[in-house]
């Protein structure tokens, strides 16, 4: 294919500053006029368009604003993001005080003794049977979550991350202890 060329009048002084930019790229000045055209199309812009002193100006303004938003998100995330995950993470660990629990069981227990006195000494029946109603149903609900937590939830360990529990309970079944949950 043979290739045609066309002729446009420049002044002199715009034809010799062309020449002089294309020996700097070492192109003809073919392949240096295209390479600006598609430069300006691709980009979408104008080259009467004022771009301020330079464009390493409107560079370090960006890198500005950039470092602002990097400063908001790190502040976001430091005081926002972070207590709440770890809020949650507390939430979700089944970790439990060692030294707290043997007083909450001795609280309880003198608590216990304090009612059986007072039980005791008052003689009333009617007290003692809801008492006794009351234990039964505290008795069944500790079965029903022993159940729960030895034989319905597994832990799950993944190749990658943190342990997991998972539940092992059809829908059904959550329903019924629901339903019997709301009965008491």
């Amino acid at each position: 294919m043979k290739v045609q060329f066309g002729r446009i009048n420049f002044r002199v002084d715009t034809v010799n500053r062309f020449r002089s930019f294309s020996k700097i790229y070492g192109k003809t000045h073919s392949e240096v006029l295209e390479g600006m055209l598609d430069f300006f199309e691709k980009y979408q812009l104008s080259p009467f368009q004022d771009f301020g002193p330079t464009m390493r100006g409107m560079e370090a303004n960006i890198k500005k604003r950039i470092n602002s938003m990097i400063a908001i998100l790190k502040d976001i995330e430091k005081h926002q993001t972070k207590p709440t995950t770890s809020m949650l993470q507390l939430l979700f660990e089944q970790t439990t005080p060692k030294e707290k629990q043997p007083e909450l069981l001795l609280e309880e227990f003198t608590e216990v003794e304090q009612e059986d006195e007072l039980f005791g000494a008052s003689g009333d029946t009617h007290l003692q049977e809801e008492k006794d109603t009351l234990q039964r149903d505290l008795d069944r609900t500790k079965s029903i979550l022993e159940d729960i937590l030895w034989i319905k939830i597994k832990i799950i360990k993944p190749a990658f991350g943190k342990e997991k529990l998972q539940l092992e309970m059809t829908v059904a079944e959550y329903r019924k202890l629901k339903e019997q949950l709301k009965k008491r």
